[in-house]
């Protein structure tokens, strides 16, 4: 039975979303709504002191932040978004159109077909979070979008030479300086000077993950993303420094991001606390993950590999770091998870950074029923018939009369007898 050695508090009591957050972002996309780009203006204004002549960046603007980043940093961003773009690619050849004779003379199909426009929302307050933009204008890009839109928030009062860079680096088309509910209520409503998008992607705070919300249904959204989890999953194999350091490296993302050892070895599990508390010594985002730690950090002893994937299961975290003697017994069990990172030589921060999986990952328990932004999430699958010879079209038209009478529509057995009537022959009735 598993126990506790450390419990944070309970992540199911905490909202996404308070009353105060839906009641702002509601005042907000009601404003952009009435007013476009003024409201922006004075939004952006109020929350970010950034007031631009216009927000999105001319050609000049790029390549002047993009000359402000230095070679070593640039070559990095390539690096990592030829990485991302290798792995997309090959899970988009992995989408296949089809057509099959399911009947004589009867074919259907479908076909993967890009969406037209998306929006990609990279967050850059607190850090400025260069690898979302890999993560979506690059995979975006590889799906075949046509159009591709960026916004980032200004950065210590000005666009992030970094951001604006691995955008533009990615292929998106369009690059703004404008964060928050402003951005996404931009990129979902449109104003005069920015055309509204299909779909939004992208993570960022409650106010952005509920700007999100509210909209979908206007637009595709790629999931409601909250604070980033890490679950360390752990046996004797490794040491209380590796885990704490896995911990806590994800902790620093924020005061509410939680992060769990599960573990079937007790000492090590006491180690990684002494551990943690070490480390929080030296850390310089001490402030931030210890916090996180201290609220939403646990530590789970399990008697088997089947207590723990029990555990991690019910659970349903967005990252799962297994550092066991076996890690590919929990890539052959485990269900519920946003990405695996498998053995002690890979981690989280590879994944969220560099390797080329993506990183917008579900959390909140939603790896129950979805997995993370990746190609497919930029493609619909949209389905296709087609009837070539009279035989098949009044064969299944008599079925079709009969079923739609069944359920009284009288029109659609119409659509049906027609094709009875003029392609059934002699014995049509």
């Amino acid at each position: 039975m598993a126990r506790y050695l450390k419990r944070g508090r309970d992540v199911e009591a905490i909202k996404e979303a308070d009353g105060k957050v839906r009641s702002t972002v509601e005042t907000i996309l009601a404003d952009i709504e009435a007013r476009g780009d003024a409201a922006l203006l004075d939004h952006s204004t109020k929350f970010d002191k950034w007031s631009p002549s216009q927000f999105r960046l001319s050609s000049a603007e790029i390549e002047e932040a993009v000359a402000a980043v230095s070679a070593q940093d640039l070559a990095d961003i390539r690096f990592a978004q030829e990485q991302v773009g290798n792995f997309a690619r090959h899970q988009r050849a992995a989408l296949r159109d089809i057509e099959v004779e399911t009947l004589p003379g009867v074919f259907l199909g479908h076909k993967n077909v890009p969406i037209s426009s998306v929006g990609c929302y990279v967050p850059g307050g607190k850090y400025p979070m260069v690898a979302s933009a890999h993560m979506s204008v690059v995979t975006a890009k590889v799906a075949g979008v046509k159009r591709i839109i960026a916004f980032a928030p200004p950065f210590g009062g000005k666009p992030h030479p970094a951001i604006v860079a691995a955008m533009h680096l990615g292929g998106a088309d369009e690059i703004y300086v404008l964060g928050g509910v402003q951005a996404i209520g931009a990129m979902a409503i449109g104003t005069e000077s920015i055309a509204p998008v299909d779909m939004i992607v992208g993570p960022g705070n409650a106010f952005v993950a509920e700007a999100k919300r509210q909209l979908f249904g206007r637009v595709g959204i790629d999931l409601f993303a909250g604070p980033t989890e890490t679950l360390v999953i752990a046996d004797d194999s490794v040491d209380g420094e590796i885990c704490a350091t896995d911990l806590l490296g994800q902790a620093e993302h924020g005061p509410t991001s939680p992060a769990v050892l599960l573990t079937t070895s007790e000492r090590l599990g006491h180690d990684t606390l002494r551990e943690v508390e070490r480390q929080l010594g030296t850390l310089a985002t001490a402030d931030i993950a210890s916090k996180s730690w201290a609220d939403y950090g646990e530590v789970i002893v399990c008697d088997t590999l089947e207590e723990m994937v029990e555990e991690a299961d019910r659970l349903a975290f967005e990252h799962v770091q297994v550092m066991t003697r076996d890690p590919n017994y929990f890539l052959d069990h485990l269900q519920n998870y946003g990405a695996l990172f498998l053995g002690a030589r890979t981690n989280v921060a590879f994944g969220d950074k560099v390797i080329g999986t993506n990183h917008t990952l579900p959390t909140r328990k939603a790896a129950r029923y979805t997995g993370g932004l990746w190609v497919g999430k930029f493609i619909k699958t949209c389905s296709y018939q087609r009837v070539v010879t009279d035989e098949a079209s009044a064969a299944i038209g008599e079925v079709c009369s009969r079923l739609c009478m069944l359920e009284g529509f009288q029109g659609h057995a119409e659509q049906a007898n027609i094709r009875v009537r003029r392609y059934g022959g002699r014995n049509a009735t």
